[in-house]
Formats: C-alpha cells, structure tokens, sequence
C-alpha cells in the first residue's frame, strides 16, 4: 500500500503525476487554498504534506498528525511552517531553494521599471478614458516618471535573488549598495557592490529593493523611522515578505510624501486599487 500525501493545491505540469507514482495522492483542486478546518482534516490520516505558504502548519496540526512524516513546502520561504515543532517531533521539512532565484529577480526589475516609468499608471490612464479627455496625444510633462539608468540601487539582503538583482542592475550602470547580517566580500568584487548599514543605504538609495526572509529580526524592518530616512525622491520594492514592512507605516509615508513610491509583490492587509504599484507622489 502507498503511503499518503495531500497536496494543498494543484501543482504545474507532471509533478502530480511524479508523486502518484510513489504516493496515494489527494489534491485539493480549488483556487483558493484549503480552509483551516478542511487542512486540520485531511492531515490526519496522511504520511506527507504538500504545502503552501498560505497553509499555516502549527502545532495544533502536528498533533492531529500522528502519521506524519515530511512536509514538502512549495515554495522557497517557509515561515508559515513552525519549524521547531517538527524538529521535536521528527517530521521532515523540505523547501525550494534556487528554483526562482532568476524569476523573482526579473519581477524586482519589471516593478523597478514600472514605477520608475509610471507603466501602470500610464496603462490605466488610457484604458480609464483619461487619456482621450485630455485631447491630446503626448505633453512634454505627461507621465514622464524618473531614469533608472546610473542611479543608487540599495539592495537589502545580498543572497541568491539580492545578488540576481544587483546583476541586472550593473547593465543600467547603478552604483550598488547593499546591507546584510554579514559581509559578501567575494559578491562585493564581482558585483562591485559596496556594503553599508542599512540606516546609510536607506538615505544614499534611490531605489530601496528588499530579498530578506521573514523572522524575528525582519518582522517590519522597515517601518516608520526607516521610511522617514529614504530620500523624498526614493522607492521602495518589496518582493520578499510582506510583513518585513509595516504596511500602516508605509501608507503614511506615501500619503505624506516620505518616500516617492512603493512597488509591492508582497503585501498582507493593505486594501489598495492597485495592489502592484503604489505611487502617490508625482502629478499626472
């Protein structure tokens, strides 16, 4: 007899048809991820669970789990996974580092560019019909945005994706900053990045771009104080962990004028028209 493995989502090409081979498998084929009555269910007669970040694996789960062995995370961050509770109880975590280091690292750069050269806003000031009633085509001060090109790129966090990123950046001839919990000497020759603390790469950055993991020390790194140091001029990107900023902290800053923009790929309770970009202080 197989053993069991319930899959918390539908999962891309043969990978579903990899693990029947090995598994009984059940999937749970909504969009929307499993409610936590429904997870709490399935994990009690299952040898291994795929998860993902939506799925909050607690300690409450792990004692409905009595047969559980491995949790396979879908994913490359698993703070939603109470990692020292399966240590104590044996149960295998597994995650996917590497897998999207280059993809996550080309999305750093559409936002970058987006709302940089005001793509989003541009795209729905035409579509909206804004556009047509101003009754002409182009004006030397419309949607103009800002140059990426040889501007201060402040990289927060210089692993695989802050690494990636800062690659990219050398092609637009950025003077590259990064902050880390330790130095990157050999990433620091290659990359011709210049390491300094975070409170000097947050006033000397035009572009503020966060590739840190969600812990303790991370929680809202960046809040208040942290917002008010960035230049007025300066814009945030965060395509780490949504709660690495306080978003209330954030929301100030941008109708305040703090900071210039923020282009989000992560985000936790923010109730935004638009959810990727936010930029609020340059005029149409």
């Amino acid at each position: 007899m197989k053993p069991k493995v319930f899959i918390t989502r539908e999962l891309p090409g043969e990978a579903i048809k990899l693990i029947s081979e090995v598994y009984d498998v059940e999937v749970w084929h909504e969009y929307f991820p499993p409610p936590r009555e429904v997870l709490l269910e399935k994990v009690r007669e299952v040898d291994a669970l795929a998860s993902l970040l939506t799925d909050k694996i607690d300690g409450k789960l792990l004692n409905l789990a009595s047969k559980l062995r491995i949790i396979a995370q879908y994913a490359v961050g698993y703070d939603n996974i109470d990692i020292e509770e399966c240590t104590r109880r044996g149960v295998y975590v597994t995650n996917t580092p590497g897998v999207l280091t280059e993809a996550v690292a080309d999305l750093t750069w559409a936002l970058i560019l987006s709302i940089a050269r005001r793509i989003v806003e541009a795209d729905n000031f035409v579509r909206s019909g804004l556009w047509e009633n101003t009754k002409t085509g182009w004006h030397p001060s419309m949607m103009i945005g800002v140059d990426v090109h040889g501007k201060t790129l402040g990289i927060i966090g210089l692993g695989r994706i802050g690494s990636a990123v800062a690659r990219r950046a050398k092609c637009f001839d950025m003077k590259i900053l990064y902050y880390d919990v330790e130095r990157r000497v050999e990433l620091e020759k290659t990359l011709d990045a210049v390491y300094v603390d975070l409170d000097d790469l947050l006033k000397l950055s035009d572009f503020v771009s966060l590739h840190v993991p969600l812990t303790k020390s991370t929680y809202h790194l960046i809040g208040e104080r942290e917002l008010k140091l960035m230049k007025p001029t300066a814009f945030l990107i965060n395509t780490s962990r949504g709660a690495v900023v306080d978003e209330k902290a954030l929301v100030k800053a941008l109708k305040n004028k703090w900071i210039a923009g923020a282009a989000l790929d992560v985000y936790l309770k923010l109730n935004l028209r638009l959810k990727v970009i936010l930029y609020l202080n340059l005029e149409t």
